[in-house]
């Protein structure tokens, strides 16, 4: 197999954002404690931070007994759909704080309330504590809501869309941004881009067991929706994937089957990315099209609409 020349598909924009994250992790990170890799990771997450856009605010609250930071704005509606917003982080590091402005610029972009969960972490939680958490907030929001997770969060997202058919709940739709969803770690993007900037395919096998105590489960919809035998009855679905990402083609699987049981959904490539571009929207330019892009699906869905004719080639 031909590894990939990331020289030409990376622009230099990009590398520079590789090498800006890169610099805030020592050397020997990956043999610290879990406490040593949140504390590394929060610093890179305020190295981005971007601030909130003028007149968003957002308030710390529980719900459903988990911790939750919601964003509204000036002028915006106080009803309506809200934004349910899930964190990436493998499982094991982010939290409220580091997509605190990713989700402020979603509200303000969209005008909806956007719902950001502090859900429980690994190792410390095993699984279902994230899923668990996720699933509650869903349910108490009390308004028809749509899934929005990068990462890890994209999991999550996926699985509590999958949980929810039938219910009382009304998702309005699914925004799944580079997501982890349980695909085949033998095949396709994983082994093309085990080696990828950012994210590595041992990166992933590392955060696929450590959600068990270091065993990897397979099957269940809950940890892999892409491993569920049903995709009939999800709601419309956004699926993005980086293209310098071993995750890469878990999106495009997962759009792919979604559209086989007679759903509604469309897979977005984001040619020359890499995992965690949601931080570099406002350096590079194929970031801040691709943060145009999620938001304005968002807002379609949050509408009803479908702002796409056909999937793309």
């Amino acid at each position: 197999m031909t590894a990939p020349d990331y020289q030409t598909l990376i622009d230099a924009e990009t590398w520079a954002f590789i090498a800006r994250t890169d610099a805030c992790y020592p050397p020997d990170t990956a043999s610290m404690g879990i406490a040593d890799q949140r504390r590394i990771y929060d610093g890179m997450c305020r190295l981005f931070h971007q601030g909130y856009p003028a007149g968003i605010g957002a308030q710390d609250s529980l719900i459903a007994g988990v911790p939750c930071r919601s964003y509204a704005g000036e002028g915006l509606a106080k009803t309506g759909p809200k934004v349910l917003y899930l964190h990436g982080g493998g499982f094991v590091v982010g939290g409220l704080d580091s997509h605190d402005d990713v989700c402020a610029e979603i509200c303000a972009e969209t005008g909806l309330t956007v719902v950001a969960a502090d859900y429980r972490l690994s190792p410390e939680h095993d699984h279902p504590a994230a899923f668990d958490d996720a699933m509650a907030v869903a349910c108490a929001l009390g308004e028809p809501i749509l899934l929005v997770g990068d990462s890890a969060g994209g999991n999550l997202a996926a699985a509590v869309a999958h949980r929810l058919r039938g219910s009382d709940v009304r998702v309005l739709g699914q925004v799944l941004i580079y997501p982890g969803l349980g695909g085949d770690t033998g095949r396709g993007s994983y082994l093309t881009h085990a080696h990828a900037p950012m994210l590595t395919r041992d990166d992933v096998l590392f955060y696929a067991g450590i959600r068990h105590s270091g065993v990897v489960v397979q099957g269940d919809p809950t940890v892999s929706p892409l491993q569920d035998s049903d995709f009939s009855g999800l709601p419309p679905t956004v699926a993005i994937s980086a293209e310098c990402d071993p995750l890469a083609d878990d999106a495009r699987d997962y759009a792919a089957a979604t559209r086989a049981a007679g759903g509604l959904a469309i897979w977005l490539q984001e040619p020359g990315l890499v995992h965690g571009y949601l931080r570099a929207r406002h350096s590079v330019a194929r970031a801040r099209l691709s943060f145009t892009r999620i938001c304005t699906a968002i807002s379609a869905l949050s509408k009803g609409e479908w702002p796409y004719d056909t999937e793309p080639k």
